[in-house]
């Protein structure tokens, strides 16, 4: 076999070999945000693979490398979505830490707009039987250190909510007292199921279309208090109707990891900004698209962006949640980080078939920028499972 070669296990359990093309695409050496779009990447912490993650007197994170990588991006013209689910919160990133990476992102932020926006929630809130006031009380915690920090809130979904709410009212009169606090507008959070299955029934209702009457409901009576929302429903046909139904004023992000390619480019009337997990694997070749986007040239940045459409769908394929590990994987394989762990052991959430696909499509993609080095920490993930 080439140098590069690896034997690569499939769901059929033969092994097969396979050579990387070599391919990578250069991002572009532009460090200003992007003019055409709005776009943050959702990204993730760099485990301190030293440290558990319950240990009261150690942060379970490793700060140089976590804080290198949002550098990284910042460097690319992207913004930096910090301290969401992307970053393990409610899966092994606790607030106390989550408080943490805020204020060091923050810190290490470029002073310019929309560089940065940091996730505010309420999963401090441990009681299972919290009320609606605890609810509330949390959320103006959280919301009220990311503020004090100069940061802005990207208002998350709150598992809390979703249990102890028992109408769409309830939802409404939560947000209301929330939104009515904050001292400048927000970037609304509507995680779906498939991201977290305890936010299951949100804004008081299993059926997608009420739920979406509530939602739109909360965001026209507090339109001036939210600059965005965050649409994370996989649901192609969902984000396109609420940038037909938003007030002009309020931003739809995308948050569709399937179809961001159509919805980030738009259908000559609407388009969505983008707040994204997948983009943090394939920072890039999506910077090169965004570019060629500032051009206005529409087809060159859906041709530079086709390749990456299977590695995403790969990547948060179900049980979506379990994205994180893939990314992490992209990010070790191309040198961002020494190791492939995450927080609370979230590498073994996918089985090594999916972690060989992962290398195989994030090579298809462009992505992989040491093909050599690449494959050497690959065979490093192969030999955990016995593949040599």
């Amino acid at each position: 076999m080439a140098q590069n070669s690896l034997l690569l296990p499939h769901a059929d359990g033969s092994l097969r070999p396979y050579e990387p093309s070599g391919v990578f695409i250069e991002p572009p050496q532009n460090d200003r945000a992007f003019e055409s779009r709005v776009v943050y990447v959702a990204t993730h912490v760099v485990a301190d693979p030293m440290m558990s993650s319950s240990s009261s007197t150690s942060s379970p994170v490793d700060w140089d490398a976590t804080l290198a990588y949002r550098t990284y991006l910042w460097s690319m013209g992207f913004g930096v979505a910090d301290a969401m689910d992307t970053a393990q919160r409610s899966m092994g990133l606790t607030w106390k830490v989550a408080r943490e990476l805020i204020g060091r992102s923050l810190a290490a932020a470029p002073e310019r707009e929309n560089a940065i926006a940091c996730g505010a929630g309420t999963d401090h809130l441990e009681a299972v039987d919290a009320t609606l006031n605890d609810v509330v009380a949390a959320y103006e915690e959280q919301c009220g250190y990311v503020e004090s920090a100069g940061g802005r809130v990207v208002l998350m979904a709150s598992r809390a909510l979703a249990r102890s709410a028992e109408s769409p009212e309830d939802y409404l009169a939560v947000y209301d007292k929330v939104l009515s606090q904050l001292s400048r507008p927000v970037t609304l959070h509507w995680l779906g199921e498939a991201f977290d299955p305890e936010l299951a029934g949100y804004w008081g209702s299993s059926d997608l279309a009420a739920a979406t009457e509530t939602f739109v409901s909360l965001v026209e009576t507090h339109a001036p208090r939210i600059e965005g929302v965050k649409v994370s429903l996989l649901d192609k046909d969902l984000e396109i109707e609420l940038r037909e139904r938003l007030p002009e004023s309020v931003r739809v992000y995308t948050g569709d990891d399937f179809n961001y390619v159509e919805l980030i480019r738009g259908d000559g009337r609407h388009y969505s900004h983008a707040l994204l997990g997948i983009l943090d694997a394939i920072a890039p070749v999506a910077a090169i698209a965004l570019r060629a986007l500032d051009e206005d040239d529409g087809e060159r940045f859906e041709r530079t962006l086709a390749p990456t459409i299977p590695l995403a769908r790969h990547v948060f394929s179900s049980p979506t949640r379990f994205y994180k590990t893939g990314l992490v994987l992209i990010a070790y394989l191309n040198g961002h980080q020494s190791h492939f762990r995450l927080l609370g052991g979230l590498e073994s959430a996918r089985s090594v078939v999916h972690l060989a696909e992962t290398f195989v499509l994030a090579d298809k993609a462009g992505v992989l920028r040491d093909p050599e080095a690449a494959s050497m920490r690959m065979r490093t993930v192969l030999a955990t499972a016995g593949i040599d």
